[in-house]
């Protein structure tokens, strides 16, 4: 799993970010003082805090508290068509789309509501879809110790829709498959019919 790689200073204060978005509004060729501009340092910073939350969170932590009592349960747990907010690291652009998450359980389950969190902490940070899918998978299997675990994630990248090539309808699926999703084709072809049902209808 790709480590996050910590500031070795402190973190720059509120007024050096806003300061720093100035600057940027200057290099775009506009006045940052004129009146529309004014108050957006201080949004820019905002909504920063918002996209970029998920460096205060221990995604590990979440998936912390598990049941037992499962009543025997194993077969998959599915949660489908979870929302991806993320930006992409190289041109600090939106990623959107959608992250299908699944695992077979073994003695241990978590609340579904957690496996859509995982995917939050680690779509609100700078990323490649491929390290977010790979992240994703390797911490349920970490934390969880499940028989296998199955990540697909389905998104546009508007660094390719908005700037650079243009292909407005271009979207980027990636997948990481562990245990028996990886081993047994049958398991993984199951897994993707699932994800898949909603299209059908």
């Amino acid at each position: 799993m790709k480590k996050v790689t910590k500031l070795k200073s402190p973190s720059p204060s509120i007024e050096e970010a806003k300061e720093a978005v100035r600057t940027l509004i200057s290099w775009a060729g506009d006045d940052p003082e004129r009146e529309g501009l004014l108050e957006t340092p201080d949004r820019v910073v905002k909504a920063y805090k918002q996209f970029f939350a998920g460096y205060s969170e221990d995604p590990e932590a979440i998936l912390s508290k598990t049941f037992e009592e499962v009543e025997g349960y194993d077969e998959m747990v599915i949660v489908r068509e979870i929302r991806v907010e993320s930006h992409c690291e190289h041109h600090i652009a939106p990623i959107l789309g959608k992250a299908h998450v699944g695992y077979i359980p073994d003695k241990r389950v978590v609340g579904i509501s957690k496996l859509a969190r995982i995917v939050d902490v680690f779509g609100k940070r700078f990323q490649t879809q491929e390290t977010m899918t790979a992240q994703i998978a390797d911490t349920i299997t970490k934390v969880l110790k499940p028989k296998g675990v199955a990540v697909v994630i389905d998104a546009s990248h508007q660094c390719m829709t908005t700037r650079g090539i243009h292909k407005t309808d271009s979207s980027t699926v990636t997948s990481k498959m562990t245990g028996v999703f990886k081993k047994n084709i049958n398991t993984r072809n199951e897994f993707m019919t699932l994800i898949k049902t909603n299209e059908a209808k």
